[in-house]
């Protein structure tokens, strides 16, 4: 990360580049921390909080509201915070379907999908640098 986009801060005080990373283990923690044993599946808490009866979509949906606020801080464009609520909408409507929503949750990963948008937005306002593709 060059200098330049490790000074560009949020209203926070946080940089940017920062913020995606903090992000990024938000996204990790609840689209894949866990692996089925046995399998290359992976999944994270966001499904197993959506088993929690009448409530529990929509309390993984308040968690994954929060890359919007995030990116409403920093100022990115509307469509993409628009984007960004959509995913985390549809994830939490779906997801509230018996059994159909479980399997949903399971591969959906609307978390990941928005911090995807997040850093292609910043990276585009060039508050950071595009990632660098790693080999193997």
């Amino acid at each position: 990360m060059s200098r330049a986009n490790e000074s560009k801060e949020s209203p926070s005080g946080e940089s940017a580049a920062r913020q995606l990373q903090r992000l990024r283990r938000l996204s990790r923690t609840m689209d894949s921390r866990f692996r089925l044993p046995g399998t290359d599946m992976r999944f994270g808490l966001d499904p197993i909080i959506g088993l929690i009866p009448g409530v529990g979509d929509w309390i993984g949906a308040g968690i994954s509201a929060y890359p919007i606020v995030v990116a409403r801080r920093l100022g990115l464009p509307g469509h993409v915070q628009l984007r960004m609520g959509w995913n985390v909408l549809l994830e939490a409507t779906v997801g509230a379907i018996p059994l159909l929503g479980d399997v949903f949750d399971f591969g959906f990963r609307s978390n990941k999908r928005n911090v995807d948008l997040l850093e292609r937005a910043l990276v585009k306002r060039g508050l950071i640098d595009p990632p660098t593709k790693s080999k193997g």
